[in-house]
């Protein structure tokens, strides 16, 4: 019988769907924009935010594409899997940056089929066939920060 790493405590439950999607608007983004992953987040079950780092403010087009890209992997159904590595194996392959110092030895690697892969002990979906369909309620762009602002929510699979 395998037996589960420890890791460290988790202080908040995630609502699966709305995390999962989270990992794919964030692979979404390094693809279409060539940006990293999102420098803050704020993932709720009704509605969620997310904040990006780009060069230029992103046009109405920008959204529209982000939104079709990440309902369309959703529409792939893809397994969402977990792999338990230690940190020196993380080293190099992902960003270590946001570990908090207390980290445990042992991090899981969150699998959105062969789409994302992260660091990650939240709560997710088993296929993104649970995640329903992603829309942009509203985005805003902060010249002084060159920080976009996207609100977003999920529309329940029927």
């Amino acid at each position: 019988m395998e037996q589960q790493p420890t890791l460290n405590e988790h202080n908040k439950q995630e609502y699966p769907p709305m995390h999962t999607c989270e990992h794919i608007i964030n692979q979404t983004m390094i693809r279409l924009f060539g940006c990293g992953r999102s420098i803050a987040a704020h993932i709720e079950r009704k509605k969620s935010k997310l904040d990006y780092r780009l060069e230029q403010q992103p046009t109405e087009e920008d959204a529209r594409r982000l939104e079709e890209a990440v309902n369309e992997v959703i529409g792939r159904h893809l397994d969402v899997t977990t792999e338990f590595i230690t940190q020196e194996e993380a080293r190099g392959r992902f960003d270590l940056k946001r570990l908090p110092d207390d980290a445990s030895q042992t991090v899981r690697i969150v699998k959105v089929g062969d789409y994302d892969e992260c660091l990650c002990i939240g709560t997710h979906v088993a296929n993104t066939a649970e995640i329903g369909t992603f829309r942009i309620i509203s985005h805003d762009w902060d010249e002084a920060e060159k920080r976009w602002r996207i609100r977003f929510k999920l529309v329940s699979p029927a």
